[in-house]
């Protein structure tokens, strides 16, 4: 690639190559703070390409590759360059990782204990626990929970946050200009912007917690919480793992450890300063 950056995100060091030196003009602003890794070998390679070689010029468009693709996967336009790296981050996160059962979820700690929660997109998940990096929470990530195997420790993965649409504002509000990406507009998901962890996110970056507890989220609802019984939270959290079957019996005994010491509760909540209020209730109350 004519234009790269090489960046550490918890366990995981990123190579990300480019056509075009704009993408990764604005990675290297949105990863200024996070440790580089020119030095190693990343454990994980994205790609941004053009689909032809006249698309760098002519109505350019992005197409991620890396060590592991999606051969039918829609490019982006150049402008959306951005979401395409993170997505392709994503991508072989998702499809490679196996030193950790990884969870499509967000997670915060509190001194050594954590929180984990789970949920469909659009379900609130990332935006509280945005919310609740911004004040004593340490936000450990936002797109995956990296689970040990034996289940007792989970490590952070504090990449940028993507906030999407109403949750945008609703976060960023008073937040430094320095820590936010672009508006991105039009996107498959709406409106994107990033929001880059505190500096206490990043500095704790490779100190784990024991998860504490398990929620599942849903935004736009009226105040409720339910318990929820370790049989159910094991079904949802093997559909929101996606490295479950590959990591076979290891990754069965880890996520049946996990819910067997971390009680889980289902949660509904109207607005960001609800959902704070029910969350720090639980905890202090645990």
């Amino acid at each position: 690639m004519n234009h790269q950056i090489a960046v550490r995100v918890g366990p995981v060091g990123f190579r990300i190559g480019s056509d075009w030196r704009a993408p990764i003009d604005l990675m290297q602003r949105l990863y200024a703070a996070y440790p580089q890794c020119h030095a190693v070998m990343p454990t994980a390679t994205v790609r941004l390409q053009a689909t032809r070689p006249w698309r760098r010029f002519i109505r350019p468009s992005v197409h991620i590759g890396g060590d592991f693709t999606v051969p039918d996967a829609q490019p982006l336009p150049l402008k959306q360059a951005l979401l395409a790296a993170e997505m392709g981050m994503n991508l072989q996160v998702a499809l490679g990782w196996r030193q950790h059962l990884l969870l499509h979820a967000s997670s915060v700690a509190c001194d050594d204990g954590s929180i984990l929660m789970s949920g469909a997109s659009g379900s609130g998940k990332s935006s509280l626990a945005a919310l609740l990096g911004e004040r004593q929470w340490r936000l450990m990530g936002d797109e995956f929970a990296l689970l040990d195997i034996d289940g007792s420790r989970l490590w952070p993965f504090p990449r940028p946050i993507s906030l999407k649409n109403e949750s945008i504002n609703a976060v960023t509000a008073g937040t430094n200009p320095a820590r936010l990406g672009p508006t991105l507009t039009n996107t498959p998901k709406g409106t994107i912007r990033h929001l880059v962890p505190r500096a206490d996110a990043l500095a704790g970056m490779d100190t784990p917690a024991i998860p504490r507890m398990i929620l599942f989220p849903t935004f736009g609802q009226t105040a409720s919480l339910r318990p929820m019984g370790p049989a159910e939270a094991f079904m949802r959290l093997t559909d929101a793992s996606t490295n479950y079957v590959a990591l076979g019996e290891a990754g069965h005994r880890a996520l049946v450890r996990l819910v067997q010491h971390a009680p889980a509760f289902a949660i509904g909540f109207s607005s960001g300063a609800e959902g704070i209020d029910m969350v720090e209730q639980m905890w202090a109350a645990r």
